[in-house]
């Protein structure tokens, strides 16, 4: 019979312990190299702390399709940018194209999500006639810091008041501080129906209609073809018009 000495043991029990540190570590690790953090600087319903709106959706399902799982999570719109370039988070969630160029460490996934119509919002001044930025000159317009679509466009003859959030955005608007507030339709939508606003409506025509992209780290640069690939499949299968019908479209009557 063969019996372990307490030396034996004591080797047997390091071995042990190390096995299973090993395999928790390549557990974890395994873990992480399939779950991202991806940023949203979007209110509700495009994105939602409960990661229920149309772009958290979109993004799961997508990320889903090649193998990951996503935790969607909301920044201010400029912190956002930030941490995706620096790598603390592992993309952005929706953004207008062109970025890449201020935010080098950033790639864009070529597949567009969706379009988003940029609007201004008024209180008094629902009549103004819109004729391209340059007819913004002489007025106020607040706006969410980090809405690269505004800051790159509003010229210098533009008072422009930045806030950190939708509703301060509104607040000023709503207290007479500014002209216009600009933001995207269906967030502002949202925003005006869920507080129960109606002394603020859209300036038709839209600013402009602009496309959405996601935009990943290049650490993860090998996925930016698979993800688009999946978007893609998305777009033909039905799964993105069914969300937009689902989460979108009924604010459309409100």
């Amino acid at each position: 019979m063969f019996i372990m000495n307490s030396k034996t043991c004591f080797y047997s029990l390091i071995f042990k312990t190390l096995l299973v540190c090993i395999l928790v570590s390549l557990s974890l690790l395994s873990h992480a190299k399939t779950k991202l953090t991806i940023n949203s600087g979007f209110a509700a319903p495009v994105s939602n702390p409960l990661q229920t709106g149309f772009g958290d959706l979109v993004l799961k399902e997508a990320y889903k399709r090649i193998g990951y799982e996503v935790e969607t999570v909301r920044l201010p719109a400029e912190r956002a940018l930030i941490n995706a370039n620096l790598g603390i988070d592992d993309g952005d969630l929706l953004r207008i194209e062109g970025l890449e160029k201020k935010y080098p460490n950033l790639i864009r996934v070529p597949e567009k999500i969706m379009d988003m119509e940029v609007m201004l919002f008024s209180k008094n001044k629902l009549n103004f006639k819109l004729n391209g930025w340059q007819s913004l000159a002489n007025q106020t317009v607040t706006i969410v810091t980090g809405w690269k679509i505004f800051e790159n466009n509003l010229g210098e003859n533009v008072d422009v008041l930045k806030t950190d959030t939708i509703g301060l955005m509104f607040t000023l608007l709503r207290k007479d501080r500014a002209d216009f507030a600009g933001y995207e339709r269906w967030s502002g939508k949202n925003y005006l129906v869920k507080n129960n606003i109606k002394d603020i409506k859209f300036v038709e025509p839209p600013m402009v209609t602009t496309g959405l992209y996601t935009y990943l780290h290049k650490k993860h640069k090998d996925l930016v073809p698979k993800l688009a690939a999946a978007i893609k499949e998305m777009k033909a299968d039905g799964t993105i018009q069914a969300l937009f019908d689902k989460i979108l479209s009924p604010l459309m009557n409100k």
